[in-house]
């Protein structure tokens, strides 16, 4: 059964025109017909359907003088009657079925990926490294193609090329294409970092006064170690080889560069490498580097601040309390100077209190020949205490002594890894060096509580050393609190991105692999901020792959996603993401845009 359906289109385009058609059959007769263009969905080629049988001319001229101008003059009228109207009459039958491995759903939400992708220039720079390499396949495209899937439909390489099909590029080229421009890509990595700095800084302005540094890692599901991916303090806690990666971040979150290190590189090794090519090549100015307690050591700290403390750059890094100096301790543990949030001295009921002094410190550092010295640095260093802080550790201790005390109970249900945590407040025990069993000694295992009672004396305080002496403390410890930028950075590179598990092996495919996880994760950094930063990572994502549409009939495609996200991003990046119905030509004038 058919139905002619009458579908009110709002069209923004060029309508296709409708023609008369004249065939000559096998008899000699010519039939008359009235067709429409239109762009085959799958293969993208132009094609004609017939939308009116008029009948054969020699019929039709008994009835018109001249059936040709006649009915010319008809297709004319019918194509201004669309233009005008509007409308688009679709003859469905609810009978039709859909041929064998149909999946004509596609994506266009990808067109605000390639709206900020294109405005950085990145095509430009692909296309520019490429133009002298002997290889043919479009390196631009198979970026665009990466990064788009690593935001959209996150996993493998093979993964990316199998879906490619989902969006509206006409991707030509193969899925051994796509592993052999890794390498070109991971030649290319440190140069196109530099690149994409300029542009987002020309483009939409950097604040790199405060740099934010942190490492995390990434495992791989392999049981043997190499060169590179190595066997180190996995994040996860996980028992696989590891990459690191240390990374830089402006004041807003949006990355900076980042480097690939061996697993078992300590995070305090990471810092000059990143740090130094952040100071050398990024045109930065002076800058004020903010990192956790792990990046603080003297060599750190003095290449931070230049030979003999010019204090060329600054720094805001945690400090651990009950790693300091038994001085140290006694200053943080004193009551005096401690005031409350309103400037009062702090009483033993207050919930919050801060206290901070300037002093010099001397620090140890390693000269070009290994020798050691010693250098002052003058800093400031702020303490604070939170009730709040202080409840959190003493819950977080007390889980922790319940695995002690079974320890101790029956240590051979242990060994080295699985009493992590645990095993520093337990003493006695000893390690089996290859397999990590605990080794049957002498003196029993017994609970520490020396050191469990010394350690409860710090629950709650937080220290904080800088640098600039005449920051406030309130602004020392804002800044701090904006090293989460990193962390919800590193919190969207693992889970919206799903940068791990890796499933490449080759060192420089693995670079390559991260190079696309960082494209991808410096577009997304940059549609937030281009949004005032209302929606998550994860909102904006997961409106993206909703919009999406299927063909409905010829060139029309049918849309089924509209939400207050998705109304923010076209607005914000100017793409009318709020028609129910798109022509192929309409979407292809919204990429084209996109892509300007």
């Amino acid at each position: 059964m058919w139905y002619n359906i009458t579908v009110q289109l709002l069209l923004s385009t060029e309508v296709p025109s409708l023609n008369l058609k004249q065939s000559r059959r096998k008899d000699g007769r010519i039939y008359l017909s009235i067709e429409k263009g239109y762009r085959d969905s799958v293969t993208g080629k132009p094609k004609n359907k017939t939308v009116k049988s008029l009948g054969y001319l020699d019929v039709l001229e008994k009835e018109y003088a001249d059936p040709i101008a006649h009915f010319k003059a008809v297709a004319l009228k019918m194509t201004e009657e669309e233009k005008l109207q509007g409308r688009l009459t679709l003859s469905l039958s609810l009978d039709e079925k859909l041929a064998p491995a149909t999946d004509s759903r596609k994506n266009l939400g990808y067109a605000a990926i390639l709206k900020v992708y294109h405005e950085l220039g990145l095509d430009t720079f692909f296309r520019n490294k490429s133009r002298h390499e002997s290889f043919e396949y479009n390196t631009n495209a198979i970026m665009m193609l990466l990064v788009v899937s690593r935001l959209l439909s996150p996993g493998s390489k093979k993964k990316a090329f199998e879906e490619k099909e989902r969006y509206f590029e006409r991707f030509h080229f193969s899925l051994a294409d796509v592993y052999r421009s890794l390498s070109h890509f991971s030649a290319i990595a440190t140069e196109f970092q530099r690149y994409l700095n300029a542009q987002i800084t020309a483009t939409y302005g950097r604040n790199t006064k405060t740099v934010y540094y942190d490492v995390t890692n990434f495992y791989f599901e392999i049981d043997e170690a190499d060169e590179f991916r190595r066997f180190g303090l996995s994040k996860e806690k996980r028992h696989d080889p590891i990459v690191q990666m240390g990374l830089a971040v402006d004041a807003e979150g949006i990355p900076l560069c980042y480097e690939l290190f061996p697993g078992n590189t300590v995070d305090k090794e990471t810092f000059r490498p990143v740090i130094g090519e952040v100071r050398r090549n990024f045109d930065t100015g002076r800058i004020i580097v903010v990192a956790d307690m792990g990046i603080i050591t003297g060599d750190n700290i003095f290449y931070l601040q230049g030979k003999e403390g010019k204090n060329f750059n600054g720094y805001v890094f945690s400090f651990s309390v009950r790693g300091g100096t038994r001085a140290f301790k006694d200053y943080v543990l004193l009551a005096e100077g401690y005031v409350d949030r309103e400037g009062r001295p702090a009483t033993e009921n207050a919930d919050f209190k801060i206290k901070s002094r300037v002093i010099a410190r001397d620090i140890n550092v390693t000269l070009r020949s290994g020798k050691k010295v010693k250098k002052t640095v003058y800093e400031k260093q702020v303490v604070f205490w939170g009730r709040k802080y202080a409840l959190k550790a003493q819950a977080e201790r007390e889980e922790i002594l319940k695995k002690a005390h079974q320890l101790v109970s029956d240590p051979r249900k242990y060994t080295r890894a699985t009493s992590y945590g645990a095993a520093k407040y337990v003493r006695n025990l000893q390690f089996d060096k290859k397999t990590g069993e605990i080794l049957t000694a002498k003196e029993r295992p017994v609970l520490d509580s020396v050191k469990v009672a010394e350690e409860a004396k710090y629950d709650g305080y937080y220290a904080i050393v800088t640098s600039e002496l005449d920051m406030s403390d309130t602004e020392v410890i804002e800044t701090y609190r904006g090293l989460w930028e990193i962390e919800e950075t590193f919190r969207i590179t693992k889970g919206v991105l799903e940068t791990r598990p890796v499933y490449v092996s080759l060192k420089d495919h693995i670079n390559a692999h991260f190079l696309t996880c960082f494209i991808a994760l410096t577009m997304m950094r940059i549609i937030q901020k281009k949004m005032d930063r209302r929606y998550s990572a994860e909102k904006i994502v997961d409106c993206l792959k909703k919009i999406s549409c299927s063909h409905e009939h010829e060139n029309v495609y049918l849309f089924d996603y509209r939400s207050e996200v998705s109304d923010a991003i076209g607005e914000t990046l100017g793409i009318d993401f709020t028609k129910k119905r798109l022509r192929l030509g309409d979407i292809k004038n919204i990429l084209a845009g996109a892509k300007k």
